[in-house]
């Protein structure tokens, strides 16, 4: 592996897999090299989410959310249509199950209107016709809304990268930054060997699609931020196999406002099952996906953030009840059964929880957009919001062009 190239790219999941590939698109004479401390590519956030090709429901007209997802869903199509990867157009129902969610219900009707999304406004009798498992007063039908195996797309975009000449270094793990007037340094070492075993890697740019890491990149090089990432735990279960057929669309809550998170749903996945989740509970470990999980460090980075106490304290009571819920099974049962009343204990069978890599404000902020870092030779996505496995594409051409101007202005400089 040569040691010397003209971008650098850290980060192996979907977003960091696009990037490399927009970028030897964008510069095709370029040497790119993408870094993945794991043995494969997306293990963390792409790897555990329920596979969903969003069409951009939620997202405030005009902004860069609304834009990247609906330019992100076709473009998603697209490559899985050219390189044959398994999609299933099931559609979603957003579900309203009192009038408050009723009206909430309208609001998100135009909110669609506006982002030139198209839906369809159901009546308890239409919902129950579509779903007769699904309880409701009424439902919006969004059609254009997906399902796919998004651990399948970043391989199959790894493979176009490496074909079209460009390097991937697994098992690798950048353990310092260093920042030069000509380049950009990183030492490296081989995951789970010793600092003996380091060696350099030098580049001209560098692009960091950390995820839950992003914060700790930054520090490393020095940037100053006033954000971290507060590891949020998404908790799952997978309906026992006889209930596959329980529903045809994927059957989602009409969000609550002033609740940073969506709400458990069902999700039909594709490999054929369904799964219920995620609540959204506080994690300890930044990588924990088990039942069990505790990182001492990064427990004390978030207790040590002025961040983390400002947004726990703000959202206290619906933490809390998150916490009971995920520890007492019939709690998380009732989530779901408001909409699908047929479902019981027995049902709830285990899956792989996800870490969502939520970007804090030093203030308590949510960070809900894009949120970037850089300097002469670097760029940081600090926050690459949901959906961002939908958008990665859009997102890696945006990340682009901010390369480009920054590169710009430092020839100008």
């Amino acid at each position: 592996m040569k040691d010397e190239y003209d971008y650098l790219v850290i980060g192996g999941g979907i977003v960091g897999v696009a990037t490399a590939s927009a970028l030897l698109r964008r510069y095709p004479d370029s040497k790119i090299l993408l870094i993945e401390k794991e043995s494969t590519l997306a293990r963390h956030q792409t790897g555990h989410n329920s596979g969903v090709i969003h069409a951009g429901v939620y997202y405030a007209p005009g902004s860069l959310k609304a834009r990247f997802c609906k330019e992100g869903v076709q473009r998603t199509l697209d490559f899985c249509r050219q390189h044959t990867i398994p999609v299933d157009n099931c559609g979603k129902l957003l579900v309203a199950t009192n009038e408050t969610e009723m009206r909430r219900m309208q609001d998100l009707l135009t909110r669609c209107r506006e982002n030139g999304i198209e839906v369809e406004m159901l009546d308890q009798a239409q919902l129950r016709e579509r779903e007769p498992n699904i309880s409701g007063l009424g439902a919006l039908f969004v059609r254009a809304t997906s399902i796919v195996d998004y651990r399948q797309v970043t391989e199959h975009m790894a493979s176009d990268f490496t074909a079209s000449g460009g390097k991937t270094a697994l098992n690798t793990q950048v353990t310092d930054i260093t920042e030069h007037g000509d380049h950009i340094a990183l030492t490296c070492r081989l995951s789970n060997a010793t600092s003996a075993g380091s060696f350099s890697v030098k580049g001209c740019f560098l692009v960091c699609c950390g995820g839950l890491m992003a914060d700790r990149l930054t520090r490393m090089m020095g940037l100053k931020t006033d954000f971290q990432i507060i590891p949020y735990r998404g908790e799952y279960y997978r309906l026992a196999a006889r209930h596959n057929q329980i529903v045809r669309h994927l059957i989602y809550p009409i969000p609550d406002p002033a609740l940073p998170f969506l709400g458990v749903h069902l999700t039909r996945m594709i490999d054929g099952s369904v799964t219920v989740g995620p609540n959204a509970v506080q994690g300890f470990k930044r990588e924990g996906y088990g039942r069990f999980n505790f990182s001492l460090r990064d427990t004390l980075d978030m207790l040590s953030f002025p961040g983390f106490w400002q947004v726990t304290g703000k959202h206290l009571k619906t933490g809390l009840q998150e916490y009971k819920d995920a520890w007492w099974k019939a709690g998380y049962l009732e989530r779901v059964r408001k909409y699908c009343p047929g479902l019981t204990l027995d049902d709830l069978e285990p899956y792989p929880a996800g870490i969502r890599a939520q970007a804090v404000l030093k203030d308590g902020t949510l960070v809900h957009d894009f949120l970037f870092a850089d300097s002469p030779r670097s760029l940081h996505v600090c926050n690459a919001p949901s959906p961002a496995a939908t958008s990665a594409m859009p997102i890696a051409d945006y990340i682009c062009d901010k390369v480009a101007e920054i590169e710009q202005k430092n020839e100008a400089g």
